[in-house]
């Protein structure tokens, strides 16, 4: 006999690992498979930002935005140990927008904000210091506003964590080869590097982010009516390009903007790119001409020019937005569509939704409207409950990180400084499930190098579903570009050895 299961989601980025944590908390019973590791794809290569989107002003997306700055008061109260403000400066350029529309777009994103944590937008002089010694002479003034930072990946494998503790079965490194519709359920065929196994479900969640269509058509032998418009966005990271914990947001003559943002103590990040993207979606990376646009792209500002030398890393995504027939690829809503097909006469059938755009700022009310829709087709037990529950780990006094860091550091004062602000980031509460009984460096186990030893391995692979070396030193932190190559690869021994 076959496993069942409420609700099969397909797809372990953001919006997967989102909706299977919001389901497994009501009571449904939820298998999320992932055919690579969680956040292999378009969920760890974003800008890394949990923002209103103060460009979609522009456009008229008042909702989203509005939304999207909501949920930003939300999700920094869930995980601050992953998610903390972040102060943006956006010079004014003479040759662009005029000042009038910049202040009244800035006032608008303050008004649609509300009364939250993060302090309001205002106006700043360039010809002072820290700009001063940063900008280009021409560039005087400028405005300042607030944002929030995540570790965008981190804020998946979060996710998935509480949808497992809450009953959730999370398989990565499955595959769903078949999907079969029966009169009230789905028979999805799943391949693991243990074979094939058959899974009954109630539902089916398409949340494949841009593999959604692949999806779909296997389901039901055609694509959905809504259809993706896949546009890759780039990045690279240079070496520290000024100092200050700043983010400074610059325009470009192409109407786009390009951020310039502290990443990782040692390095700036630089993004990001709109190119339409017909390519193969496993193997997604950045082109001599998007490297390039991006270093024009902050030299314009920056009195220190960036050359093809300084970039030391680079990454690439695509972005699975909904087509909505946009002019332009930075113009295209990255608001999201769900498309719920359900079989039988008069559509009574068992149900598949599809997924469609998105963005991580809003992937938890997003979770809430695609159980809503389902809701019309399955019984959906409980109410929404994720507003106001934090992720692991983010279970901290008053969201307060640095009081939660305060009392970490007098209980742990055997840890280096350095090596407790990385673990209580990316672990938060959970630092004591990874440290165990130790109490000294030498208890940790294994060094691999810099701040990394054995137990933080152990703890990665028992409660984050990490397998790989890639998984840890890419997506579960960014170790890859503080370690030495020697390390990084005795780190990958450590994870063949394990078999």
């Amino acid at each position: 006999m076959s496993e069942e299961v409420d609700l099969l989601v397909i797809g372990g980025g953001i919006n997967g690992a989102g909706i299977a944590r919001d389901a497994a908390g009501r009571g449904l019973s939820v298998l999320l498979v992932e055919k690579d590791d969680l956040a292999s794809h378009t969920s760890s290569a974003s800008t890394k930002l949990v923002h209103g989107g103060l460009r979609y002003l522009e456009h008229f997306e008042f909702r989203l935005v509005a939304e999207s700055l909501r949920e930003r008061e939300v999700l920094l109260e869930a995980a601050p140990h992953i998610i903390w403000p972040l102060r943006f400066v956006l010079p004014h350029e003479p040759k662009m927008r005029p000042k009038w529309m910049l202040r009244a777009g800035l006032a608008l994103y303050d008004r649609l904000g509300g009364r939250g944590r993060l302090p309001r937008s205002k106006k700043v002089s360039l010809k002072i210091a820290p700009h001063r010694a940063i900008l280009q002479d021409r560039l005087t003034a400028g405005f300042e506003y607030s944002d929030c930072w995540v570790e965008d990946s981190r804020l998946v494998v979060l996710s998935a964590m509480d949808a497992e503790a809450r009953g959730a079965t999370i398989a990565t490194r499955t595959r769903c080869t078949g999907l079969a519709r029966h009169e009230d359920h789905w028979l999805a065929t799943l391949q693991d590097t243990n074979g094939e196994r058959v899974v009954r479900a109630k539902a089916v969640v398409n949340a494949a982010g841009p593999f959604v269509d692949r999806i779909a058509k296997a389901a039901l032998g055609q694509g959905t009516p809504a259809h993706l418009r896949l546009v890759k966005g780039s990045h690279i990271v240079v070496p520290r390009a000024y100092p200050g914990d700043h983010a400074y947001i610059f325009q470009q003559a192409d109407k786009r903007i390009v951020f310039a943002i502290p990443y990782e103590r040692d390095y700036t990040l630089i993004g990001t790119t709109d190119i339409l993207y017909d390519g193969d979606l496993d193997h997604v990376e950045i082109s001599a001409e998007e490297r390039r646009y991006l270093r024009e792209a902050v030299t314009q500002y920056f009195r220190s020019g960036v050359s093809e030398e300084d970039i030391v890393h680079t990454y690439a995504g695509v972005r699975p937005l909904y087509e909505d027939k946009a002019a332009s690829n930075s113009t295209v809503t990255r608001d999201y569509v769900f498309e719920v097909e359900a079989g039988g006469q008069g559509g009574g059938g068992a149900p598949i939704l599809s997924v469609y755009g998105g963005k991580i700022t809003t992937y938890r009310k997003l979770a809430e409207h695609a159980l809503a829709k389902l809701s019309r087709h399955m019984e959906i037990p409980g109410e929404a409950w994720t507003r106001g529950a934090p992720l692991p780990g983010g279970d901290m006094r008053d969201a307060d990180f640095a009081d939660f860091l305060w009392e970490a550091s007098e209980r742990l004062d055997w840890m280096p400084p350095e090596m407790l602000l990385r673990l209580a980031r990316a672990y938060g509460t959970r630092i004591d499930t990874l440290i165990g009984d130790a109490a000294s460096l030498d208890d940790l186990g294994t060094h691999f190098g810099g701040d990394l030893y054995e137990a933080e391995l152990d703890y990665l692979v028992a409660h984050e579903f990490a397998r790989t070396a890639e998984d840890v030193l890419w997506r579960r932190s960014k170790l890859a570009l503080h370690l030495s190559q020697e390390a990084q690869d005795a780190v990958t021994r450590w994870f063949e050895e394990r078999g």
